[in-house]
């Protein structure tokens, strides 16, 4: 059985380790972060262009199941392998890591009403994780940010008043503390990408009694079998290859 892993995630290698080389997977990266981590196995980089290319790779490349362990924000993506799996009858898992419980956050549904959240509140040093393509929407703030990314938004999109941190997780409860205080936050605005990786800054706002804006999950594509574990993932790839045979 050969399998298509969409990747980018801790979840996406651990779930490479578990299965290679047991299992054919082929695991793809989008390739908008240089450097990336790199999961065990044969790895393609880069986008299918579209949903025509998606199909015609699927086919080109044999593969019998798709195994999308994607970003929770990566919608587009989702959406398109669920639309071509089901047009083409392969079988189809999303691996989404648990959304955290928001608690007190202020819940928006895109990062445009998360900015206008933080203009609304007047809030004036803000702690920003939504990665490089969610600083957009804050560009025209009168705010100070401390933003933190992966990879460096373009420098047009910033806002005026910032600093720009570029740092890849885990990250540790007592070093977000200290960033917090030393960086006088006054509000967290990040996504709601779940996991424990990005998690200590959540507890340490809230033990500074900071206010969090999240940015709630887009929904998955309707119909789509989802599980939250790399060990589901496993358990759903291994019952597949006994009924292929």
């Amino acid at each position: 059985m050969r399998v298509l892993l969409l990747g980018g995630t801790s979840e996406a290698r651990a779930l490479a380790q578990t299965l290679h080389p047991t299992v054919d997977i082929v695991s793809s990266l989008a390739g908008r972060v240089p450097d990336p981590a790199l999961p065990v196995g044969p790895v393609r980089i880069g986008g299918f262009g579209g949903v025509d290319g998606l199909r015609r790779w699927l086919r080109d490349e044999r593969i019998d199941a798709v195994v999308d362990a994607t970003h929770p924000f990566a919608a587009t993506m989702t959406a398109h392998a669920a639309d071509v799996c089901t047009e083409l009858g392969i079988p189809h898992l999303v691996l989404a890591r648990p959304a955290w419980a928001p608690g007190d956050a202020i819940v928006v549904a895109s990062d445009v009403e998360a900015a206008e959240t933080v203009a609304k509140q007047h809030y004036s040093r803000v702690f920003l994780t939504t990665g490089r393509s969610g600083v957009t929407a804050f560009a025209g703030s009168d705010a100070w940010f401390l933003i933190r990314a992966v990879t460096a938004p373009d420098p047009a999109l910033l806002p005026r008043h910032h600093r720009l941190v570029l740092s890849r997780g885990p990250y540790r409860y007592d070093s977000e503390l200290s960033l917090l205080r030393r960086h006088r936050i006054d509000v967290l605005v990040t996504k709601n990408s779940g996991g424990a990786m990005t998690r200590p800054k959540l507890d340490a706002a809230a033990a500074q009694g900071i206010p969090v804006v999240m940015v709630a999950r887009p929904p998955l594509p309707p119909g789509v079998t989802a599980v939250g574990t790399v060990d589901e993932a496993a358990n759903w790839v291994a019952a597949l290859a006994i009924a292929i045979g």
